[in-house]
């Protein structure tokens, strides 16, 4: 495993990286970084784990609106695939709840 220096943010991050696996990482990193930063320059968010949180929602949204996506196998004992499917909205609140007082952060 190979060590790659990033920067996301402004903030410095060593992150382990397949050989081989630099350019899709670098291409990963940057999407974070550009989700991460238009959050926060939209001027309503300031803790940097808030901002972490609603980037990973808003690229795992955008994932899972991709079509040609094979279905998740539904887990056993499930009640199939469509009640498997999050949320998103009442997600992204039971993440500001748990969040709400993590604004001295930043």
């Amino acid at each position: 495993m190979k060590q790659v220096e990033v920067t996301i943010m402004g903030q410095g991050y060593i992150l382990g990286c397949p050989e081989g696996g630099e350019a899709l990482l670098t291409t990963a990193v940057a999407s974070v970084d550009r989700e991460m930063s238009a959050i926060r320059d939209g001027g309503k968010v300031k803790a940097r784990e808030r901002i972490a949180v609603l980037a990973a929602l808003n690229l795992a949204y955008q994932l899972a609106e991709r079509p040609n996506r094979p279905a998740p196998a539904p887990k056993a004992g499930g009640a199939g695939a469509g009640a498997a499917e999050p949320d998103i909205d009442a997600l992204v609140r039971r993440i500001d709840a748990a969040l709400s007082d993590d604004g001295h952060l930043l």
